[in-house]
């Protein structure tokens, strides 16, 4: 198939994640939606399970008067997390996702600011934070018990308030914090509406058509939106990895056919596939071999699959697509990836906007963007050249928080921050955020993204920074271990990126790290945090 456009996927309808759930339980009742590892082996839940499990936590719920209240849910991925969210969102309550990895005095300040006024934690954590997040709080280590009563309550109909509760479309159903990398944390409003027309829309652009590994922590919008709540509304099975350590294991083990990552794992495992190549004497040719694949690619004969076996077995041997967003990505991953029989779909958005707005498709894909605009909502370029978003999946605001709403919405336009253009197919190309841009004194502008993705190229380089630095520029690296403190080689990388360049945009200096830069929950370098103050 060429690469250009075609009809949108026909995806199931809904306007809610009760109704959305309902659907699944009444139209595949004994299909797969869960796969997690528990004590005695492997778990699978089906839909009609999901459906009578959340029903039950929620009949639960409703019987300790947890009734249009903030309810916050913090813990590591499992399917209680999830039966948890689903029960608050689907009683009217507002679900306030934290990241149980957080400092435990910033997540206590985290509730606080949402009102939170339930929570339930996991076992992991239960000890560390209980009561300091909420009055009422419950450890989903007894998540047996809790659906045991509320299957009871549900069987002498004393369920029925929660069983009939009416979603309304423009309530807020989660609060979702920002992991911005230039700030404090903003709790994001996203409604029913929202979230229902991010589900639907979205998926116009991609299916998967297999089973997918959820590797993305649920309390960030890309992880849940993206990575569940999308999979769950197309019926296909979800394998939950609770921890990274096992990210090998479990796509070994569940051989997935989609994947949905942030560029951080997209460059580990490509570090890792070379490395492998490198200790076995075999770059040179095997790069060669690529170029030949690659050519007869084209030509319409495609023996990625057999060639590239090893590779592809790595991800489980059955993965077609990676689905990636949350920052950046060097088009150079994408264009290996492919030569390997992988395809990455670049995609874009933000926590504000629910969370995706555009996003590469199969067969219909620009590499270097970072999508096509999702179906029914509008975008801009502002004079400045700030992409700008308007439509039903952009946020109803943050909460408490009207000085920053405004700022961000300006008649109904949310502004990213993000600096870019958008071509005439209603593709999006970033160029560089807005607060990042260094103003040289000769007026000139640079976008710091553009010399660190030259520079992280180099396999030496695990993390770079680029900033001003009294009116010169410098790249701040943190180098593989190997690499550690060899200026030499890092001042021979420095000519090499400068070469070229016009003098305003050449690196003056390269420092050199011994530990990593400090990150946000995206895996985002936190700029803010990491920048000398001038």
């Amino acid at each position: 198939m060429k690469n250009k456009f075609y009809d949108y996927c026909d995806v199931p309808q809904m306007e809610n994640l009760k109704e959305m759930l309902e659907k699944k339980a009444a139209l595949m009742p004994q299909m797969t939606a869960f796969v997690y590892p528990c004590e005695t082996g492997e778990m699978k839940k089906t839909y009609f399970d999901l459906q009578e499990d959340v029903n039950a936590f929620g009949a639960w719920m409703y019987s300790k008067k947890i009734k249009d209240k903030h309810v916050a849910i913090v813990g590591e991925n499992s399917y209680e997390w999830l039966v948890a969210y689903f029960a608050t969102v689907n009683g009217g309550n507002v679900a306030v996702a934290i990241d149980k990895g957080l400092p435990e005095e910033e997540i206590t300040a985290l509730a606080k600011s949402a009102d939170v006024d339930a929570a339930f934690v996991s076992g992991t954590y239960f000890e560390k934070i209980n009561k300091k997040v909420a009055k009422k709080c419950f450890n989903l280590k007894d998540f047996d018990s809790i659906l045991s009563e509320g299957r009871q309550l549900l069987k002498d109909s004393a369920a029925d308030d929660f069983l009939n509760y009416e979603i309304e479309p423009e309530k807020t159903a989660t609060i979702l914090f920002t992991s911005g990398t230039s700030g404090i944390s903003k709790g994001v409003e996203l409604t029913n509406k929202n979230i229902a027309y991010e589900i639907v829309h979205t998926s116009m652009l991609f299916e998967p058509k297999g089973g997918v590994l959820a590797v993305l922590p649920f309390h960030h919008a890309f992880g849940l939106v993206v990575g569940i709540l999308m999979v769950i509304n197309y019926g296909q099975p979800v394998f939950i990895n609770k921890s990274l350590k096992y990210v090998k294991k479990n796509m070994e083990e569940f051989g997935p056919q989609t994947m949905f990552l942030v560029p951080m794992f997209v460059e580990f495992f490509h570090k890792q596939i070379w490395n492998e190549i490198g200790k076995r004497g075999a770059t040179k040719a095997f790069k060669g071999l690529m170029k030949s694949t690659d050519i007869m690619l084209k030509a319409g004969v495609d023996v990625r699959h057999k060639t590239y076996g090893t590779i592809q077995k790595v991800f489980g041997g059955n993965l077609e697509y990676i689905i990636c967003g949350g920052a950046a990505l060097d088009p150079m991953y994408v264009k290996e990836f492919r030569s390997w029989g992988i395809e990455i779909l670049n995609g874009y958005g933000a926590t504000e906007c629910s969370p995706c707005t555009a996003v590469n498709r199969p067969f219909f894909h620009k590499d270097g963007s970072v999508g096509l605009l999702v179906p029914g909502i509008e975008v801009k370029a502002t004079e400045e050249g700030e992409i700008a978003f308007k439509g039903d999946l952009v946020m109803r605001g943050y909460y408490k928080n009207p000085e920053a709403t405004g700022e961000a919405l300006v008649d109904g336009w949310y502004h990213t921050g993000d600096l870019g253009y958008v071509d005439e197919d209603n593709f999006i190309f970033l160029t560089g955020r807005k607060k990042n841009l260094i103003i040289l004194s000769n007026g000139e502008n640079i976008s710091p993204e553009e010399l660190e993705q030259d520079i992280a190229r180099d396999p030496a380089v695990k993390e770079v920074l680029v900033y001003d630095e009294g009116g010169k520029i410098v790249a701040e690296v943190f180098p593989e271990e190997d690499h550690l403190g060899d200026a030499t080689y890092f001042e021979k990388l420095k000519n090499k990126v400068n070469k070229g360049r016009p003098m305003y945009k050449q690196i003056t200096r390269i420092k050199l790290r011994e530990e990593e830069f400090i990150k946000n929950a995206s895996m985002k370098i936190v700029r803010y945090k990491n920048v000398p103050k001038q």
